[in-house]
């Protein structure tokens, strides 16, 4: 069974109990009766009253059970319906398991699972980065809803490749080939969860899937769980609780005959998680606040008061040194985090932290320590006062959690208390965060800051080697002198002494003293060239295994299609094509991070997206941006030419488009004008965005829904050939799957509002965002636009609206009346009108819609009349002249008034839009 580490708050029992403190389980009794049992259930203990085995002994809702059955020992259940208790954790928490192994029998598609907390106190605590529900199988769904209601908490897919590249898989990921999970980011009292599953798969690995909640860093996926049953394994789930009968604490104490919090020195907090309220002992007093007399004073000495140790501290264990603020014995450390032990190994014996860590060496004058092999390394993340380094088995610590501003200016606890300290704050590396403050001995001392007088003053001058002095050293009081030879004599390195100097010794010193300092500086310029290339390489290496680089390499390598088009690039590479990312060469910026024009050795000019930092979940998006990118051959897609993973975040590499959006086309115009467009160039362009979404749900190798189809992911070549782009959002769903259950994502003005009330995406809806698109072409207005009242309104529902009261010549485009021919465009109305159905069954599929575009366009060109598109040319010509715009065919401008460099300005344009 896994149970969780030691945690601060055990420590502090630890130690109370080694301070003679009162029982509260003695305290529990007095509450309970006398014959409420005290004793463990299966090994584990009960916990204290409110909680107690039997009525007597336990409040309404906090009653447990202790059940044995034969074979399995001893169980301790809580509440109806029960659930098993696994563990006992702060006044707040219990752990509790919840875990399934799903049969999928052949034939069976879906399976649904309920739980309910055992009562009304109790919920599963939610948080969006500690607890995930996770799925281990093969080629399923999940959906997970929230109580006995369709409110989506979340969902995920996984899927399994060919048994090699499961084989060739990195162990411990679980990103949706294997393993797939789901964040717990609100506390549930109850919840469902569905499980269907997909056709394609192995039969042999369908037939069981394994479901269960617990921490994010309790969980690591391996090849063999495929197969096995991990509901065994009993992973911890914190279950939060609280005093249920009133809703806060004023309340509570209003109710005096049902207030729990009944010893004298208790106090009442609100619940800001599942409602009512806790009880706590006031500062000061230890025990159990339920009981009557159940807070205790302690008569102790806090383990924060140690600001000096004890006489006669042990200071070594094995060959391991340390001192003071850390210590093995009470009253020999500053703060229980800094407790060590000293435990017999198996041939001397081994300085360990509260968790297990051996640690092999200590620096009290650097603020660090080395560990041999963390147990478990997000416990210095969780743990006050300790930080892993850069450096792997390097732990940064800290002796108090405030900044040195904050202690310096109370004194108040200040833990630098010997003449000649400085104060030191402490930070994370990998994430900045303020952990606390150090001390260290001031420039010119040495010693141990953390104790009085512990900083004495340095002779400089027995240390030669460190401290240099070509002449005659004199120490003073934190610091040291030096002074030159006499007139007549020269400085003796050996000996260190001035001597009588002589015309050939000072030359043959002066050459060998050049000559050795030359060779030094050379060795010394190459030695630091090579760490440094070194400390790259490792680096790089490190940002490629956390942006799954390996991951990412098989999945190209395993499918031909791929890996004929794409490649992963170095660094070095990517820094060559941009001039080492030369802001010369930046091209956009945004939100998003930065782009940059590159020139690749093979000189194709490509368009380099440098994001900004972003969260592991971002990592994932990125795999997916590449993995269904790769997969598509087409010309009306922005090609991806590959990505780099050797930078904190990776690196996109796209063929560069070099004239802009559709939407910057459409509605952005120069000096407050609209640059015109040809009826003739509208419906082309449509015919293209309609054949890139047709191939991609019907004609790639597997069906793509983009979900997030809108004017601003339309980029425009040189010859403003269409290019559908930003796959970031995109899925790809089985053939024989209707739809995908997923977290709705999309354009506000553009998503499909079926998709939204239900989390159902399917074609379709790639289908409503195109009608939008094939709108704005028709009446050149955005997808959310201001009416004639100043207010804003919905283009789609603007246009069904007035469809049935106006004529259409009012609602179209004026530039287009007079060069489309009528049937053109209630055709292409009607079409728009088809495709923007509230029902998805009465939307046409994209097949279908650019069958009928490519008919209306065919019918318009062969129909007799005037060279519309020339006379729009032409007028475009002579606008772009009226502007100051060179060449005879304007490029329509953007914000920034080019549009040289579209690619860029598509992704700040999708960030100003929310999502």
């Amino acid at each position: 069974m896994h149970a969780p580490k030691t945690s601060c708050a055990a420590m502090a029992t630890l130690v109370l109990a080694l301070l003679a403190a009162p029982s509260p389980a003695a305290a529990a009794a007095k509450r309970g009766g006398r014959n409420c049992s005290s004793a463990g259930c299966g090994g584990l203990e009960i916990p204290p009253y409110p909680f107690g085995i039997g009525t007597e002994c336990s409040l309404p809702g906090f009653n447990l059970t202790c059940v044995t059955r034969a074979g399995t020992g001893s169980y301790l259940l809580l509440g109806k319906p029960s659930i098993q208790v696994i563990g006992v954790a702060d006044p707040e928490f219990l752990f509790t398991s919840i875990g399934y192994l799903v049969k999928m029998a052949p034939g069976v598609r879906d399976k649904s699972i309920h739980w309910e907390a055992p009562g009304r106190p109790f919920a599963i605590l939610g948080s969006s980065s500690m607890m995930s529900l996770f799925v281990v199988g093969c080629g399923v769904k999940a959906s997970l809803f929230g109580g006995d209601t369709d409110v989506l908490i979340g969902s995920c897919s996984v899927v399994c490749a060919q048994g090699e590249i499961m084989e060739r898989l990195p162990q411990g990921l679980c990103v949706g080939i294997g393993c797939c999970s789901i964040n717990i980011t609100v506390a549930l009292r109850a919840f469902t969860l569905n499980i269907s599953r997909a056709a394609g798969q192995s039969a042999k690995l369908l037939e069981q899937v394994n479901a269960f909640i617990t921490y994010n860093r309790w969980y690591s996926f391996q090849l063999s769980d495929l197969e096995s049953d991990l509901t065994g394994n009993e992973y911890p789930v914190d279950l939060i609780w609280a005093i249920p009968y009133q809703r806060d604490c004023k309340r509570a104490m209003e109710d005096r005959a049902n207030y729990a919090c009944v010893s004298n020195h208790s106090e009442c907090l609100d619940s800001q998680i599942v409602g009512g309220y806790l009880c706590y002992c006031k500062e000061g007093f230890d025990g159990n606040p339920y009981v009557v007399n159940g807070c205790v004073y302690v008569a102790r000495t806090s383990v924060s008061d140690f600001v000096q140790p004890k006489a006669n501290c042990s200071t070594s264990c094995g060959n391991v040194s340390f001192g003071f603020p850390f210590g093995t014995e009470i009253g020999c450390f500053a703060k229980l985090q800094l407790y060590l032990t000293c435990n017999p190994g198996p041939s001397a014996p081994l300085l360990q932290m509260s968790d297990g860590s051996v640690v092999t060496s200590i620096s009290i004058d650097e603020g660090i320590l080395n560990v041999l092999e963390p147990s478990d390394p997000s416990h210095f993340a969780e743990t006050p006062l300790y930080a892993f380094s850069e450096e792997w088995g390097v732990v940064k610590w800290a002796v108090d959690s405030r900044t040195c501003k904050n202690a310096t200016a109370s004194k108040e606890g200040y833990r630098c208390i010997s003449n000649y300290s400085d104060c030191v704050d402490v930070r994370d590396d990998k994430t900045y965060n303020q952990v606390g403050y150090r001390c260290k001995c001031s420039p010119g001392f040495e010693g141990n800051p953390y104790l009085k007088d512990g900083c004495t003053d340095i002779n400089e001058c027995l240390q030669p080697d460190k401290y240099f002095c070509n002449g005659i050293c004199q120490n003073t009081f934190g610091s040291y002198t030096c002074t030159d030879c006499p007139h007549g004599t020269d400085f003796n390195a050996n000996t260190r002494k001035c001597r009588p100097a002589t015309i050939i010794l000072g030359v043959s010193i002066g050459l060998s003293s050049g000559g050795t300092i030359l060779f030094v500086a050379a060795i010394f310029v190459v030695l630091t060239r090579k760490w440094k290339r070194s400390v790259q390489k490792r680096l790089r290496k490190r940002y490629f295994r956390k942006n799954k680089g390996i991951l990412l390499e098989q999945l190209i390598s395993s499918d031909q299609n791929a890996s004929d088009g794409m490649k992963i690039f170095s660094l070095e590479e990517l820094e060559k094509a941009t001039n080492n990312f030369d802001n010369a060469r930046v091209v956009g910026r945004g939100g998003y991070g930065t782009v940059y024009k590159g020139i690749l050795t093979d000189q194709r000019v490509v368009a380099i997206k440098r994001s900004m930092l972003e969260a592991s979940t971002e990592i994932e998006q990125f795999i997916n941006e590449v993995s269904i990118l790769s997969q598509i051959n087409h010309r009306n897609v922005v090609k991806l030419h590959g990505c780099c993973l050797e930078a904190e975040v990776p690196l996109l590499v796209y063929e560069f488009i070099s004239n802009g959006t559709l939407y910057d086309l459409l509605h952005c115009g120069q000096n407050g004008t609209l640059v015109p467009l040809s009826w003739e160039e509208r419906l082309r362009i449509a015919v293209e965005i309609a054949g890139a979404l047709t191939y991609l749900h019907s004609a790639a190798s597997v069906s793509i829904l983009h979900r997030d189809v809108k004017c601003m992911n339309i980029l425009l070549n040189e010859s403003y050939m269409a290019k559908v782009s930003d796959f970031g959002a995109s899925r790809s769903i089985p053939i024989d799957q209707t739809h995908l259950v997923t977290a709705v994502q999309g354009t506000f003005g553009y998503l499909d509002p079926e998709y939204y009330h239900t989390g159902q995406l399917n074609e379709k809806s790639d289908v409503y965002s195109f009608g939008v698109i094939l709108l704005e072409l028709l009446v050149r207005k955005k997808p959310i636009f201001e009416n004639e009242n100043g207010e804003k309104q919905n283009l789609s529902n603007y246009f069904l609206w007035a469809i049935g009261e106006r004529p259409l010549e009012e609602i179209v485009d004026e530039q287009i009346l007079g060069e489309a021919s009528e049937e053109a465009i209630a055709g292409t109305a009607r079409l728009a009108q088809e495709c923007l159905s509230l029902t998805r069954g009465e939307r046409p599929t994209m097949k279908d819609v650019e069958m009928r575009l490519q008919m209306l366009r065919s019918h318009d060109a062969s129909a007799p009349g005037p060279r519309r598109g020339e006379q729009m040319t032409h007028a475009r010509s002579e606008a772009a002249k009226a502007n100051g715009i060179r060449g005879a065919v304007p490029v329509p401008a953007g914000h920034h008034g080019t549009r040289q460099f579209s690619l860029e300005q598509e992704f700040v344009s999708s960030a100003r839009v929310p999502r």
